[in-house]
């Protein structure tokens, strides 16, 4: 089993296997059969991750960690809700991680689609798909506030990603009375991160409970 590590040690082994996968150079940890029957009577992950569900954001390979190392929720554009705060409070109350990732990435489609819906000529989205963006939407009006001048046509993408992360921390936080206690008391720490497709480093840019010189 993982053994149990403080928030700042579970983000520093994210960001140790982060930075292999970077380089290029994984070490594939906990992906044998002896992993395997080990995790067969119970599970001790190292943290928590809410993330995007794009294909290229596949967690335990971006973060070079394997079977039992992370408790993933992922939906399209990280939107949270009642079912994805439900699974992150199992995590946090019964399997104790010590930290929580909420991850975005640039070139999000549900970002970008979030974007379109401001726009005067906005196309009709389907229904459910409407549902799924409309949290990001106060995020794109976030950052047409703070670039003046920008629209639904020039507004920087990755600030509307980064401004929704936060966003999503905060709804987590408020939205859970559970998960912020965690957060008040020091047991659980708090990442928010964007993910570079093309270089493949994940870089925060939101952190509660984690020490500085170890988040950045």
């Amino acid at each position: 089993m993982s053994e149990r590590l403080t928030p700042a040690q579970a983000w520093e082994k994210m960001l140790a296997g982060n930075s292999r996968f970077v380089a290029g150079t994984p070490a594939h940890p906990h992906q044998d059969v002896e992993r395997r029957n080990e995790l067969a009577t119970g599970q001790t992950p190292l943290a928590t991750l809410f993330g995007c569900s794009d294909s290229r954001l596949a967690a335990e390979i971006i973060f070079d960690l394997g079977l039992g190392d992370l408790f993933v929720v992922r939906n399209a554009g990280q939107v949270p809700g009642e079912s994805i705060v439900g699974s992150l409070e199992y995590a946090v109350e019964i399997l104790q991680v010590p930290l929580l990732v909420v991850l975005g990435h640039d070139s999000c489609g549900a970002v970008r689609a979030a974007i379109d819906s401001t726009g005067a000529e906005a196309p009709v989205l389907p229904p459910h798909i409407w549902r799924q963006i409309s949290p990001i939407v106060p995020a794109v009006h976030s950052a047409l506030r703070e670039t003046e001048g920008a629209t639904a046509e020039t507004v920087d993408a990755e600030l509307v990603g980064r401004l929704h992360v936060r966003d999503t921390i905060d709804w987590i936080l408020q939205s859970s009375e559970l998960i912020s206690r965690a957060v008040n008391s020091g047991r659980l720490g708090i990442v928010g991160a964007n993910y570079r497709l093309a270089d493949g480093t994940a870089v925060p840019h939101v952190t509660m409970g984690i020490a500085a010189d170890v988040a950045v």
